[in-house]
């Protein structure tokens, strides 16, 4: 359990707050690269750590990410124009480049300068992979430009979704690095799922539900090893990495692709899950794209026009008691990812840690829990800048392997655990 004060302390996003101080530190997804497909198309709504911006891509191709409310009456820039290298408000005129420099107040004599006194705060948005990623912190303290293995490798390799999950980052992000769960939650999915199903390791995690849970702290966060019985006395070993404030990878299967997330504050009753898969090695195949635009593995369906899951709490998630009676589904909801955000949402908001009775397969959230503690309080009593910020940090796989019970994972999985180009993931 947690007190009080300390859960606020590691939930709370807004500006001016902690641990919203500390997300600022990092280069965080904005968009997908899609939502800006071409050049003066039209801008798009983004809320992230409780700020409201607007997001336009201008007519020479450059992002823009900026206050959402136009400097003079606060209209939405949502409904501005678009046009020769700007976002024009539609109210009175007032242009502004991708940058929120004031380039034009049309009402206004050009040799007044009038212009030059206003500027809407502003993001840099770049593109790496297939997502638009932005850093909101001092531009004297931005870390290197991200070099995630799912965003650099050939587009042909990976693919990235998101969704609008309603409840905090933290408990969101808690379900990412505990494996315990997927003995239950999604047992059924192991043998279904597309991008799961005919693994080896799968049988492992069916034959032994008790996990023994080691882990290992690294420089940006901690390598969550969870050990299951394989055969002949040896170990199943599967290594979840989680890099500060919220990277999280999901163990492989097989040769299916690799997987994971960020966990990316909207505000804080709300968050961005973002799902990406990648093969290192190959190209994903026509059927694996395709079921993860259908929402298997992490990825999920959508309401219509929308990021909203098509299954969500206004629908209970399309639970089918009968699948879960069957033993089709242990929840009787579809799909992995909303398996996951159903019971995550169903906390509430944020939920009330005071309340909880962790267990030893806790362990791995019980020391992010610590990590992030020590860093945002550092951060804010020090001014120490948090792990996880530099390139090397990013150099991480998630890894499954059978071992012998006297080599620790730590050891015998060194290199799994790290991005080698062109070398394939480890896997069972």
């Amino acid at each position: 359990m947690l007190r009080k004060e300390v859960n606020e302390l590691l939930t709370q996003t807004d500006p001016e707050t902690p641990m919203g101080d500390m997300f600022r530190q990092y280069w965080i997804p904005a968009l997908l690269a899609s939502e800006l497909p071409e050049d003066d198309c039209p801008p798009t709504r983004v809320k992230l750590l409780g700020e409201r911006l607007i997001a336009f891509r201008d007519s020479k191709g450059r992002y823009g990410l900026m206050d959402e409310f136009c400097a003079h009456r606060g209209v939405s820039l949502w409904f501005g124009r678009n046009e020769e290298g700007g976002l024009r408000c539609p109210y009175h005129g007032w242009k502004y480049d991708y940058q929120g420099n004031c380039v034009e107040v049309p009402s206004e004599p050009e040799e007044s300068g009038f212009c030059e006194k206003i500027k809407l705060r502003a993001y840099p948005l770049i593109k790496v992979g297939d997502i638009l990623w932005t850093h909101m912190g001092d531009k004297e303290n931005r870390p290197p430009e991200p070099e995630w293995e799912f965003a650099t490798v050939p587009a042909e390799q990976t693919y990235t979704s998101k969704r609008w999950q309603e409840c905090n980052w933290l408990q969101a992000m808690e379900g990412g690095i505990d494996s315990s769960h997927v003995s239950f939650l999604h047992s059924g999915s192991l043998k279904s799922d597309p991008l799961f199903r005919g693994a080896k390791g799968n049988q492992y995690n069916q034959n032994d539900k008790k996990p023994v849970f080691e882990v290992v702290e690294a420089d940006g966060g901690l390598y969550i090893g969870a050990r299951r019985m394989a055969e002949d006395g040896h170990y199943y070993w599967r290594i979840t990495p989680w890099v500060m404030p919220s990277f999280t990878m999901v163990p492989p299967r097989g040769d299916h692709p690799m997987h994971g997330h960020f966990w990316i504050p909207i505000d804080d009753h709300n968050c961005w899950a973002w799902s990406f898969d990648y093969h290192p090695t190959r190209a994903l195949t026509t059927d694996e794209r395709q079921a993860m635009i259908d929402g298997w593995g992490v990825h999920n369906q959508y309401v219509p026009g929308t990021f909203r899951p098509r299954q969500n709490k206004d629908n209970d998630y399309l639970m089918d008691r009968d699948a879960q009676k069957r033993g089709e589904s242990y929840s009787g909801i579809w799909g992995i990812a909303m398996q996951d955000a159903s019971l995550q949402e169903s906390m509430g908001p944020i939920v009330d840690r005071t309340k909880e009775n962790l267990v030893s397969t806790d362990n791995g959230i019980i020391m992010a829990r610590h990590r992030l503690r020590k860093a945002v309080t550092a951060l804010r009593d020090k001014g120490t800048p948090p792990p996880g910020r530099t390139t090397d940090h990013q150099m991480v796989r998630s890894a499954a392997r059978v071992l012998p019970p006297d080599q620790p994972f730590k050891d015998a999985m060194k290199d799994d655990l790290t991005v080698r180009p062109g070398v394939k993931q480890t896997s069972v």
